[in-house]
């Protein structure tokens, strides 16, 4: 995720494919806890070729990733370099055998990930719309943290593909990309969570600086139309999740400086990003006796 991406734009129209988001999930109490690796109920078993270099409509490319559409239902997420979607889907798993709104996995194999593919639009598309108010968007935002981080690390997990190598665990999962265009508001299930690619074990605080540090940056770029309304969802997002995470916030803006999604001009932003974050919690930091 970078600031260019966080820009709101017009919500896309049901005919466009950017309409219907890539993955989805369901929420807290739609799932039972599986023995095994499971199918959503009334999903279709696989019954298509993976072998071919675009199995569908390609909906999205990320830094490491395509992802096509194999029918309205599901997706593939294929990594470019090869690298093993195991990790991630043992992580969805974990987190949707919790009842947490993220993916369900349909099938692993090597590069690649099937999942059940959500319709509705992003939180960000809601927001710039009007059609979800940036306290609310704030609230999605921590609420979606809270419930994530409530979850136990999985006993074992481990991912060497990850670009975040040197978060050496913790006691819960993270997501390490929670932010507005990551969220789908579906119908049926509500706010779903997507793109788990950086997902793994770690602190919680972690996780929280990372998504003020993304929402800051808009607010720093000053070339940037829409640093106002992120400003505002960036104060709203602080009140709602606390401040616990500033302890965090250093750890956070060096993972984020090394993000490889980030194009040219955006790493310079976390710096001014972090300073902004600090300010504000320093101002709505009760004072100290």
């Amino acid at each position: 995720m970078n600031p260019a991406e966080l820009a709101p734009r017009d919500p896309a129209s049901p005919e466009d494919p950017a309409a219907h988001p890539t993955t989805g999930g369901a929420s807290a109490g739609e799932h039972e806890v599986p023995t095994q690796p499971h199918h959503h109920p009334g999903l279709p078993e696989l019954d298509v070729d993976l072998t071919s270099d675009a199995p569908g409509p390609l909906l999205t490319s990320g830094t490491f990733a395509d992802v096509f559409a194999l029918d309205d239902r599901r997706v593939l997420r294929r990594d470019r370099n090869g690298r093993d979607a195991s990790g991630e889907a043992d992580i969805l798993r974990h987190v949707v055998a919790h009842g947490f709104p993220a993916p369900t996995v349909l099938h692993v194999d090597g590069p690649d990930l099937v999942a059940e593919r959500l319709h509705g639009p992003t939180l960000l598309q809601a927001m710039t719309a009007g059609e979800v108010s940036l306290h609310d968007g704030a609230a999605i935002l921590a609420d979606l943290h809270r419930r994530l981080h409530e979850i136990p690390a999985p006993t074992g997990w481990s991912d060497p593909r990850s670009q975040w190598p040197h978060v050496s665990g913790g006691p819960t999962v993270v997501h390490l990309d929670i932010h507005p265009a990551n969220v789908i508001l579906t119908e049926a299930y509500g706010p779903a969570l997507i793109d788990w690619s950086n997902a793994r074990t770690g602190p919680a605080e972690l996780d929280v600086a990372l998504t003020a540090l993304i929402i800051g940056e808009v607010v720093v770029d000053a070339g940037g139309e829409y640093s106002s309304a992120a400003r505002a969802l960036l104060a709203a997002f602080l009140g709602a999740a606390g401040h616990d995470f500033v302890s965090a916030l250093g750890d956070a803006a060096a993972l984020r400086a090394q993000d490889p999604s980030l194009v040219a001009g955006e790493r310079e932003l976390v710096p001014a990003s972090a300073a902004l974050v600090r300010d504000l919690v320093a101002v709505a930091a009760p004072p100290h006796d």
